[in-house]
């Protein structure tokens, strides 16, 4: 391209000296383009006039104008040459195939949330202090310990008459005195029939102040047994049961001795005479009933309860002599084995 442009600038150029070149023939009529001879065509100088004051010569006339030649006829400007055909661009080099657009790597899988660090553990709260333990409700007081006042008890705890069945039917029994009890003959003010005869904890009454020879009381005399108030103050309604097997010995007024076969001699007092249910000599087994629970005592009633003692061979001293012995531990033991079977 920029060849082309070039060529015709000279050719526009060329032409521009032909022009002016003929022009210039035209105008001054063929003489030479860089000087004129002076000789052939100026006049010689004027001489000097001598005369200071010569007359005026006439003037020549004009000579004729000469015609004026025919301008040449201006030559039609010769064609400018066509530039020459720019040389054909080559022709454009075919592409190259793009190379393949280079698969998108796969872009790397989403990182994975971080866990979110597990919310901290509340703080245990500090346990709460354990209540202090309540005390176990006493439910037997010591063998030996009396109502205060009513004698002097034998700190006992021998189990004279290990494995014997509990004396009444339904275990859930009281045992108390029933002579320093409210309704007693020196209790406090109330009924037989006072809650605090019937719950507990028990209270041996062996030895309690009596005018009966006790050797193992430390008066010597004293109440011989354990008082003993069934589950419910009804008069007749719950049964003494055989503590052992053995044969009935003997039958009162308002009593009835059971021997095992050990010789133990077992006595129940104040059962209703009418609800017997043995007689003297009979053999009974344990747990048999023998009559009812009352306030029976030769016609002189008392409160509902079971006098139970216990009598055997026991030395005294260097004596060995057959004798009331402490029930309480005995009775103690066979109600906790009662409850376990109930």
């Amino acid at each position: 391209m920029g060849r082309a442009f070039a060529d015709f600038v000279s050719l526009l150029m060329l032409a521009g000296v032909v022009v002016f070149i003929y022009w210039y023939d035209v105008h001054y009529d063929g003489e030479p383009l860089f000087g004129r001879d002076v000789s052939e065509t100026d006049p010689p100088p004027p001489e000097p006039d001598p005369d200071p004051d010569p007359p005026t010569p006439e003037p020549d006339p004009e000579p004729p104008l000469p015609e004026p030649e025919p301008e040449p006829p201006v030559p039609e400007p010769e064609p400018e040459p066509e530039p020459p055909a720019p040389d054909p661009e080559p022709p454009a080099p075919e592409p190259e195939p793009e190379p393949p657009a280079p698969e998108p790597e796969p872009e790397p899988p989403a990182p994975e949330p971080e866990p979110e660090p597990p919310a901290p553990e509340p703080e245990p709260e500090p346990p709460a202090p354990e209540p202090e333990p309540v005390p176990a409700p006493v439910l037997f007081l010591p063998p030996g310990e009396l109502i205060p006042g009513s004698g002097t008890g034998r700190a006992d705890d021998t189990i004279y008459a290990p494995g014997i069945r509990f004396p009444i039917e339904n275990p859930r029994a009281f045992a108390n005195s029933q002579v320093w009890g409210a309704g007693g003959f020196r209790g406090p003010a109330g009924g037989q029939c006072a809650a605090s005869n019937y719950n507990f904890p028990w209270r041996d009454n062996f030895c309690e102040t009596r005018g009966y020879a006790t050797p193992m009381c430390p008066a010597g005399t004293g109440h011989q047994g354990q008082d003993i108030r069934p589950p419910s103050c009804d008069n007749r309604l719950h049964w003494a049961v055989a503590v052992s097997d053995g044969d009935i010995t003997s039958i009162g007024t308002y009593s009835v001795r059971l021997t095992d076969d050990e010789g133990r001699r077992f006595t129940y007092l104040h059962l209703d005479p009418a609800s017997l249910q043995v007689s003297a000599g009979q053999r009974v087994s344990r747990g048999q009933r023998i009559g009812l629970v009352s306030n029976a005592f030769g016609g002189t009633p008392t409160t509902i309860h079971l006098h139970f003692e216990i009598r055997q061979s026991v030395l005294v001293g260097s004596d060995l002599i057959a004798t009331p012995v402490p029930p309480y531990a005995s009775l103690v033991a066979a109600y906790q084995e009662a409850i376990a079977e109930d």
